[in-house]
């Protein structure tokens, strides 16, 4: 099976997006956003895409976004926190070399930020992160070939830490 060499999950704040850009600087290849990919086809973001459109709308978007990341992309790949939602993503992603990025809700928020744009998270954003867990957990893990831990480390350590959940730490531009 082709595709991405790592695909990261996880929640908003996990890190997702600045462990991609090591990964991939790290692995001499390239980075891909999904939650990036809808916004460049819709001509917004995604909070304008929820607040205009409905989170329907902007699930459908992402299940295609990440459709084609998967088929097209063959650096590092990264997924909105909730893509995992969607039964087609999940089993698309089966198989494929996927590390769950956890973090714990007090480095979610100092990483988030409180007044950050995020559509689910508008409304006392710590128990709504909270809920979102419950919900999301048990889906990251399951698609999930590895779990690195997040909380308290440095981008560079979660980095590597994924590069060796991945068997692909001897890997480098260099090579």
């Amino acid at each position: 099976m082709s595709g991405p060499v790592a695909v990261l999950v996880g929640p908003p704040g996990a890190g997702k997006s600045t462990v991609a850009q090591l990964l991939a600087e790290r692995l001499g290849t390239t980075v891909r956003d999904t939650d990036a990919d809808v916004e460049r086809r819709a001509g917004k973001t995604v909070a304008d895409l929820f607040y205009d459109e409905g989170e329907p709308h902007f699930r459908a978007l992402e299940r295609t976004a990440v459709r084609e990341a998967l088929a097209e992309h063959d650096g590092v790949l990264s997924l909105g926190g909730g893509a995992v939602l969607a039964d087609e993503t999940r089993a698309l992603l089966a198989g494929r070399p996927v590390v769950f990025l956890d973090v714990p809700l007090a480095d979610a928020v100092k990483r988030v930020g409180l007044d950050a744009p995020r559509p689910l998270l508008i409304v006392n954003p710590r128990q709504q992160w909270r809920e979102l867990m419950e919900r999301r957990r048990p889906l990251y893990t399951e698609v999930a070939r590895a779990v690195v831990d997040t909380g308290g480390q440095r981008p560079e350590a979660v980095a590597q830490a994924v590069l060796q959940a991945l068997g692909l730490a001897g890997a480098s531009a260099q090579q």
